[in-house]
């Protein structure tokens, strides 16, 4: 016989569950809006890592619990690999840019001194060791003037630059008296000279390219003008010329005009500057002049000091035939007038040429025999080969200023960028711009309440690994810190321009090889969504341990990605020497984006590590 059901129970058995399921999505709610609030988990941690000292403001007791469903947000208890420390032998290690590697390729056009990154069978698997002795840098504007030696410890430049007062050994530390060859009065009053043609104090003249930069003095002292400079300068006979750079708190990487071009954007740098660089600007049909004026903006300037500048006086002193010097000059001259530049200024053995703001302004030039680039897309530059052909101007209309009316600087920092007001940029509009603005001040504003000392000072050389618009290192903008913006070369590479165009600095890259810098030359590095970007890409290993090579001992990484994606990489760092916590989005436990911070322990060669060759 069939069993009567009773209405009335289902109906109260019904009205229970929906009264239940009501009051749970109610608690999630409130729960969620007490994570926003500022008073959930977030803020305990911020205070909690306050209470824990400046040199690591990270919890060493977060209890991070998934609030996901699946496997993804499940911790693997597996133990994880270890990396030994590499050999002493590789304190100084840069992959791509090794000596006995580059030995190996022809000399012909500086072709051994480019990027030559080791194959896969041949990437180190351990972790790069500091020098013994080994200390946190000063913090700028000290850094400026003064490192200490042990994290540098190379003297020969102090002997093959003494006469031009580069550097000097002094006790522990080395010194920095702003000298150089063509700064016999100091880079202050060189820049001063420049200043008076170039608008270099009202903030029209914000980024800068300087090439065969030597230990950087002239981005250094560059800075208190407001004005940031990306230096470059081979791994050669300098030893350590770059790494000093960094070493003083200065923008720069390890590179050389050669065959390939620059990792920069076109359009990108209000001045470009050579000082005694050593690159023969007229060979190569002006091939490098060529690459100068890709990358420089439409009314920027291009700085020539030293030879053959003024030959006429100083041939002799430079001991070169002038008959060479002379002929020097006019190929400059001639690749100049080719470009449709204008030397605005030459006074003593510096030269000031002014790249012209569009096309129309070449009407009364006899440039019929420049021969233009054919690419498509002027910023397609990774391993790409440069050629002698004139890179067009972005618009055709010859009338209207190629460059975009940019705001002096800070004002340029958020102001709307021509590219993206022109619709340059695929995949953003004005609105999406100002709107990606606004969630880049608040993960700031979240990060430093995780790590007080964010922007202190304390983290000076701060890298964004996937830069997208620049809206971090906007939001972090100090004159306490400078940030690598880098756009890796498998990202919409034209975010690159914007941030330019933001008075900003950075680089493509692509994150499966080495970076072209020391090792650790970095404070703090930030990688919002990286490892979800290079997820079939390449070796999350490989990854991490470059990101352990360019950071200092005791260095912060910040990393936001989704939860999956998080987890498995917080599995590898327990391989690593990195105290790491993964916590909640600032906007709660319900978002699938979580944020993990590490700090990098501090550890030097020769203390009781075995170690690997590999």
């Amino acid at each position: 016989m069939a069993t009567k059901i009773n209405s009335g129970d289902s109906r109260t058995r019904s009205s229970v569950s929906i009264f239940i399921v009501v009051g749970l999505c109610c608690f999630f709610y409130i729960l969620g809006a007490w994570q926003r609030s500022g008073f959930g988990k977030g803020d305990s941690i911020a205070v909690e890592m306050t209470k824990n000292g400046a040199d690591c403001n990270i919890l060493r007791n977060l209890n991070f619990e998934t609030h996901h469903s699946g496997q993804a947000g499940v911790e693997d208890d597996s133990a994880s690999k270890v990396f030994k420390p590499c050999h002493p032998r590789y304190t100084d290690y840069t992959p791509c840019q090794d000596q006995r590697r580059a030995m190996t390729f022809p000399r012909e056009n500086m072709i051994y001194r480019e990027r030559h990154c080791p194959p896969e069978n041949e990437k180190l698997q351990c972790l790069i060791p500091a020098p013994k002795g080994y200390v946190t840098p000063f913090p700028w504007p000290k850094s400026r003037d003064y490192v200490p030696y042990a994290n540098a410890p190379y003297k020969s430049l102090t002997v093959e630059k003494a006469i031009q007062n580069w550097i000097q050994y002094e006790g522990n530390v080395f010194r920095f008296p702003g000298g150089g060859t063509q700064f016999p009065q100091g880079a202050d009053a060189y820049i001063d000279q420049l200043a008076s043609v170039i608008p270099i104090e009202n903030g029209t003249v914000r980024t800068a390219l300087d090439t065969g930069c030597g230990v950087a003095s002239w981005g250094a002292y560059l800075w208190k003008r407001n004005v940031i400079a990306m230096s470059f300068a081979p791994r050669d006979s300098h030893e350590a010329q770059v790494q000093f750079a960094l070493e003083r708190g200065v923008p720069a990487v390890i590179g050389v005009l050669g065959t390939i071009k620059m990792p920069y954007p076109s359009s990108a740098f209000d001045m470009a500057h050579c000082s005694r660089c050593l690159i023969p600007w007229g060979a190569n049909d002006g091939m490098y002049m060529m690459e100068v004026d890709r990358v420089l903006r439409p009314g920027g300037y291009w700085v020539l000091s030293g030879p053959p500048i003024n030959w006429k006086v100083n041939y002799k002193a430079w001991q070169r035939p002038k008959e060479e010097l002379a002929e020097e000059q006019r190929k400059i001259e001639e690749v100049a007038k080719l470009l449709c530049w204008e030397k605005v200024s030459e006074k003593g053995e510096m030269a000031i040429w002014q790249k012209r703001v569009n096309s129309g302004s070449c009407r009364t030039q006899d440039n019929s025999q420049a021969t233009f680039c054919k690419t498509a897309d002027a910023d397609d530059v990774w391993y790409k080969k440069m050629e002698s052909c004139v890179t067009p101007y972005a618009n055709s209309n010859e009338d209207v200023d190629n460059g975009g009316k940019l705001q002096p600087f800070p004002d340029r920092l958020y102001a709307v960028p021509p590219r993206i007001a022109n619709g340059f940029v695929s995949g953003f509009s004005v609105d999406t711009y100002l709107e990606d603005n606004k969630i880049w001040k608040k993960h700031v504003n979240s990060y430093k309440r995780i790590i007080k000392i964010i922007d202190t000072g304390r983290y000076r050389n701060i890298m964004d690994m996937n830069a997208g618009l620049g809206g971090f290192a906007a939001a972090l903008e100090s004159p306490k810190l400078w940030v690598m913006n880098v756009v890796p070369t498998i990202a919409n590479k034209h975010t690159l321009g914007v941030i330019y165009e933001r008075g900003l600095i950075g680089i493509y890259h692509d994150w499966c090889e080495a970076f072209s810098t020391y090792p650790r030359t970095y404070d703090l590095i930030h990688a919002n969504g990286l490892f979800r970007l290079y997820k079939d890409k390449c070796n999350f290993e490989d990854i991490l341990l470059e990101m352990d090579r360019i950071l200092r001992p005791e260095g912060a990484v910040i990393l936001r990605d989704e939860v999956d994606v998080l987890v498995k990489v917080k599995k590898l760092i327990g391989g690593l020497r990195w105290d790491a916590k993964l916590m909640d989005h600032e906007d709660g436990p319900l978002v699938p984006e979580k944020i993990l911070v590490a700090v990098k322990q501090y550890w030097v060669t020769g203390e009781n590590n075995s170690t690997s060759s590999r």
